[in-house]
């Protein structure tokens, strides 16, 4: 065993303004099954998060919902870590930038910054919305792109051409808060002076703290020249107000990685773990950021500047990753692969998701894929088909001819070494975050496990006479090799692996504790570790996302959040073949399994027809018999899980309990053509 290390490791705070879904699970579980395998090897290693709390965003959303930020982010703060726990996240501590630890931590890396010469103030003129009298954040802002004319882009930068631009440069900016026109104003704003810390940014890097991709990134924005950033908003903005300057708050990204310090100070102060030996400038410990490559700008340039200028130690290490397809393609809520963290709940093991995504997962800043026919082949494959199967193959015998009881000695010492001698080489693959290899390994061999009992066939010996001995010897074998194995798993499947220690009768793995085997030893009865991926549940799911699209679009931040988005235009003729017709609706009834939906029987006319709708959270179905609607009445049958819906069931409303059907004396007639 090498020296033990002190190590603090953060993945990037989630914005308490929406929902887990998968493309932020690819963070932290990657965060987690690093942080797993450091505590397997006996090293002091915590593992800290938080929401990211503050923000415009957060302000409007709240204002939209009638409440308090305050109930906004506790409310998203207890889903959050719902979630996070229902995938596994084995966070040490989980708090909030909007906190007295964060608050003191942020005040005091401002003042460090402001008396060491850091911290400058300028006016400068912003876009004002006169109707919502505030400041508008750059992404508050939509007009036509001052390079190539797009319409509807923001205020920072055009999705079309790329173009980057202020947002005084938009044509016909209109405010997404009000949709009135912005005014130009004039305010006076801190600014942090990046430029100061260029000498010691580029040492930092050139040291090996970042990725090579990230690094070659960072040359060109050094040879660009490093601007003053702008770390202050005006009133009204949900964040805390800067000590020396009324009426201006932090802007959010000032205090939200300060937010990884807060969450351990809070930890330490529970704990009595020592802060300081963690943060000081010549701390001796171990600091590792885990970050999607689309805030590396602020991890790898102002946050240890930040750092430094406040006389903080700079991180060891800040590790980017690359965004989430689906299928091949960018996440969609239409096609149901924007799929959120609970959603994918409902449906699926969560330890398929970390073992797919710890096969795909390297120390490069790549994209991944979840292709979802390649996802239920490969978990099926490799931890039913290999792994598993290793345990229920040798089990049965061992339970039925030996009363559970292994056997004094292996049938090949020589194998179960090449196991061992393998953990060295797995460990090194971890350590360097190269999980996929790592999983290749162990799958390789997984695969030696299995012809080893192919070859030996437990099954034809069971039959043999006198060959007990051989037997028990032979599935003893296959239990130590399944053993070993799921120890090497352990830090991405930490919850079949706690069942393959009740399995066992062992204590907790670590990473040396397979090294020797388990010999003259009681198990348990085996019972299934895991069963196989289902294609129908896959589908279920990604019905059940094009569900979430009503909840998810109302709640969306970056747009006018009173309001639901209006989706693309589309042609009349396209209108034109849409036919909407007065149904009465005969029968109503829940759906079980289902969350949202009923089950309808609509009388069209003369014909009936089964619909599924998404309105139980608003109608109780004995109340809806005699009830008027409008369906699409020529779209065509879709199957779903729960059967054939046979059209498309219309209502007006925000969603949840208002939802609004016609009244039984309208005096529409089922079948009545709707123009």
């Amino acid at each position: 065993m090498s020296t033990l290390r002190r190590i603090l490791v953060t993945s990037a705070l989630p914005y308490a303004n929406g929902s887990i879904h998968l493309g932020h699970l690819v963070e932290y579980i990657q965060t987690d099954i690093w942080s797993r395998f450091q505590k397997m090897r006996g090293h002091e290693c915590y593992y800290v998060c938080a929401d990211d709390a503050h923000g415009t965003p957060i302000m409007l959303r709240a204002r939209a919902e009638g409440i308090e930020p305050e109930e906004l982010i506790a409310r998203v703060w207890t889903e959050h870590t719902e979630d996070f726990a229902g995938f596994a996240v084995g966070f040490d501590n989980y708090h909030s930038t909007h906190s007295d630890e964060n608050r003191v931590c942020a005040t005091t890396i401002y003042e460090r910054n402001r008396d060491a010469g850091h911290i400058v103030r300028r006016t400068i003129s912003q876009a004002y919305d006169p109707e919502a009298q505030m400041f508008l954040p750059d992404r508050f802002i939509k007009g036509s792109c001052p390079k190539c004319g797009a319409e509807d882009q923001y205020g920072d930068s055009c999705e079309v051409c790329g173009a980057t631009y202020a947002p005084t440069d938009l044509k016909n900016p209109v405010s997404v808060v009000s949709g009135a026109t912005p005014i130009e104003r004039d305010s006076e704003h801190l600014f942090f002076k990046l430029g100061d810390f260029e000498k010691a940014l580029r040492d930092w890097h050139k040291a090996g703290h970042v990725q090579v991709e990230v690094a070659n990134k960072l040359n060109e924005w050094f040879e660009a020249g490093l601007n003053d950033w702008d770390i202050s908003r005006d009133a009204p903005y949900f964040g805390f107000e800067i000590p020396d300057a009324e009426g201006k708050y932090f802007y959010v990204w000032l205090d939200a990685p300060i937010g990884y310090m807060a969450s351990f100070r809070n930890f330490c102060d529970r704990t009595g773990v020592d802060f300081d030996s963690f943060w000081d400038a010549d701390a001796q410990t171990e600091l590792y950021h885990f970050i999607g490559k689309d805030i590396i700008y602020f991890h790898a340039l102002f946050w240890p500047a930040m750092l430094h200028g406040a006389g903080y130690r700079k991180p060891s290490g800040v590790y980017a990753h690359g965004f989430l397809t689906v299928d091949g393609a960018k996440m969609s809520k239409s096609r149901g692969t924007f799929i959120r963290a609970r959603t994918y709940l409902r449906h699926l093991n969560p330890e398929y998701l970390r073992y797919y995504f710890a096969a795909k997962l390297s120390s490069r800043v790549d994209d991944i894929d979840l292709n979802l026919e390649d996802f239920a082949a490969r978990v099926n494959a490799d931890l039913i088909g290999k792994v598993v199967n290793i345990a229920s193959r040798c089990a049965g015998f061992i339970g039925k001819r030996f009363d559970n009881r292994l056997s004094d000695g292996l049938d090949q010492p020589e194998l179960f070494d090449t196991f061992v001698k393998a953990g060295d080489e797995i460990a090194a693959l971890y350590e360097k975050r190269e999980f996929g290899r790592a999983v290749r390994e162990i799958m390789a061999l997984a695969d030696l496990a299995n012809q080893y009992i192919d070859e030996k066939a437990p099954w034809v010996v069971a039959k043999q006479e006198g060959q007990d001995a051989r037997l028990h010897a032979i599935c003893s074998m296959g239990i130590n090799l399944f053993r070993v194995l799921i120890g090497y798993l352990k830090p991405i499947l930490p919850i079949m692996a706690g069942q393959a220690e009740e399995f066992l009768r062992i204590e907790p793995m670590t990473w040396g504790s397979q090294r020797e085997p388990l010999l003259d030893h009681t198990i348990s009865k085996f019972k299934p570790l895991m069963t196989r991926v289902d294609r129908d549940r896959i589908d279920a799911m990604i019905e059940d996302s094009k569900e979430d699209l009503v909840a998810e679009a109302k709640t969306t931040a970056g747009g006018p959040l009173a309001k639901d988005p209006i989706a693309d235009t589309i042609d009349f003729a396209d209108f034109a073949k849409v036919d909407l017709r007065v149904v009465r609706i005969v029968s109503a009834e829940h759906v079980e399994g289902a969350d949202k939906l009923l089950r309808l029987t609509l009388d069209l006319g003369g014909e009936t027809r089964t619909v599924f709708a998404g309105i139980k959270a608003a109608y109780d179905p004995a109340d809806l018999a005699g009830r008027l609607s409008v369906m699409v009445a020529n779209l065509a049958p879709r199957k779903m899980k729960f059967g054939v819906s046979e059209g498309m069931l219309l209502a007006a409303g925000p969603g949840g309990k208002d939802i609004f059907l016609l009244a039984p004396d309208s005096g529409a007639e089922p079948g009545m053509r709707v123009k």
